[in-house]
């Protein structure tokens, strides 16, 4: 949850500010137990801002506390010069929020101010309403969870271990352009480090991963030849050996190359990679974290601010095949899924009781287990960082997960690729627009309606939000 700063804003009138300051201290009050109520930790400024002096000082105050996201609240006429000061002391995300009373006219204020920001070009969120009001309250929060994202990004790590796969210009990014406009730093890891360290796992950790496999999932089909109990717990070492990269390189988010060299002459990540993403593995429950197959960079930053958004575990996928009779895609990757999304249980039982272990297929030599299942039906918004002509944009549209009868949904299954992950999704986009400008073969999604938040982190990081049907 976010670290919020709280600065009310006053008139700056002597005689004013004494007859306004106990409505002002009662309405921020009342802001500030929104925001506790919705999880979040709130500082509140000791001193109202009623001064240029106070408005810098009470700003950089807040700014010492190292708030994720700083809230003006205008509940009263509010000098504009005030919101302009403070907001020169704030660095990171600013939400300007204003209380809708006929009395009271916080709402001119908070536009005179917000007006100025505009002029020089300072850029902010904006929400007003009576906090009473449930679509107010979500409003409030949504543009206070896109600001905790756009925060979190800063200062944060993504391991890179491998180079380009395949020859995929859509999976590699410029370091230096991550860092100036996300705050990003890359730390290039060799995939050797996966071979290397995998021998340095615990035999009886692996060996009662393995177990907790076989009894928990669907089925684990060994068949001698791609997948055999030695290259699962191979997997499962590389599980072990990415953890401990992760430990000692400090990293936030993460993507493996794998293919060609691991998945022709080692084993595939597909394992290591589900239950990376996943909230829990043999061991409890645990953070997520994300990480993106074939080092897709922005894939991965994609995914990245999606879990800062909802906190659920996201979605990596091809966008692998078109049904057009029934005008649903397929989005279908190997292994890469989370295995969460089998059920999306609170229950890693009721999930893996969905899930196979199935031989990898010839793609990989080195063989395997592919984690199979069928993502659980559900709403979703679906989205994808891309550039065009070198500017980011963010591709965003809302959808749904289906599922049919058993005999279809093994059909549709095996048009593709049966032995990986798949999703059935109805998009809300017609597939000439999809087609026609998605800019990624990967496609990354969670549960919920987050379109409103992804259009105020696009704002704050000088992104262009391109959506699609009803999201656009």
């Amino acid at each position: 949850m976010a670290r919020i700063g709280l600065l009310s804003i006053s008139d700056g009138r002597d005689f004013v500010h004494r007859d306004v300051t106990d409505h002002i201290a009662r309405a921020g009050a009342d802001l500030a137990a929104v925001l506790r109520a919705a999880g979040h930790e709130v500082i509140t400024a000791p001193e109202q801002v009623s001064s240029s002096e106070l408005a810098t000082s009470q700003a950089r105050w807040l700014a010492d506390q190292h708030v994720d996201v700083t809230v003006f609240h205008h509940s009263v006429w509010t000098f504009p010069h005030f919101t302009m000061l403070a907001a020169d002391a704030t660095p990171g995300p600013l939400l300007l929020v204003a209380n809708i009373d006929p009395q009271f006219p916080g709402m001119v204020g908070m536009l005179a101010g917000g007006g100025g920001l505009d002029q020089i070009g300072r850029v902010h969120a904006r929400a007003w309403g009576d906090l009473a009001d449930p679509g107010v309250r979500d409003r409030i929060l949504g543009h206070v969870r896109a600001g905790a994202a756009v925060s979190a990004l800063r200062g944060a790590t993504f391991g890179r271990i491998g180079g380009r796969p395949m020859g995929m210009y859509t999976a590699v990014a410029n370091a230096d352009q991550w860092m100036r406009q996300f705050g990003v730093d890359v730390e290039e890891i060799d995939q050797w480090e996966i071979v290397r360290r995998s021998e340095n796992a615990d035999p009886a950790r692996v060996t009662a991963a393995r177990t907790w496999l076989e009894r928990h999932a669907a089925g684990v089909h060994y068949d001698g030849d791609r997948l055999t109990p030695e290259l699962l717990e191979r997997q499962i070492r590389s599980y072990y050996a990415m953890r401990e990269l992760i430990d000692e390189w400090n990293l936030d988010f993460s993507g493996i190359k794998g293919q060609p060299e691991l998945t022709t002459h080692f084993c595939t990540m597909d394992v290591a990679e589900a239950f990376l993403n996943d909230p829990y593995d043999w061991e409890g429950p645990k953070e997520t974290h994300v990480t993106a197959t074939e080092a897709d960079m922005d894939g991965a930053l994609t995914m990245q601010l999606l879990k800062l958004l909802s906190g659920d575990p996201v979605l990596f996928a091809d966008v692998r095949h078109y049904h057009a009779d029934r005008d649903v895609w397929d989005l279908c990757n190997s292994g890469q899924h989370a295995t969460w999304y089998a059920a999306r249980s609170a229950d890693p039982a009721e999930n893996l009781s969905r899930v196979n272990f199935h031989p990898e297929v010839f793609y990989f030599p080195a063989g395997g287990a592919s984690v199979q299942h069928l993502a659980a039906p559900g709403d979703l918004t679906f989205a994808r960082l891309t550039r065009e002509d070198g500017a980011y944009r963010m591709h965003v549209m809302r959808g749904a997960f289906e599922t049919y009868d058993e005999e279809t949904n093994e059909r549709l299954m095996r048009a593709s690729t049966y032995e990986w992950p798949h999703a059935f999704a109805r998009l809300d986009a017609p597939a000439e627009d999809f087609l026609g400008r998605f800019g990624s073969n990967h496609i990354h999604a969670v549960p919920g309606d987050y379109t409103g938040e992804l259009r105020a982190v696009c704002r704050l990081l000088g992104i262009r939000y391109d959506g699609f049907g009803a999201a656009a």
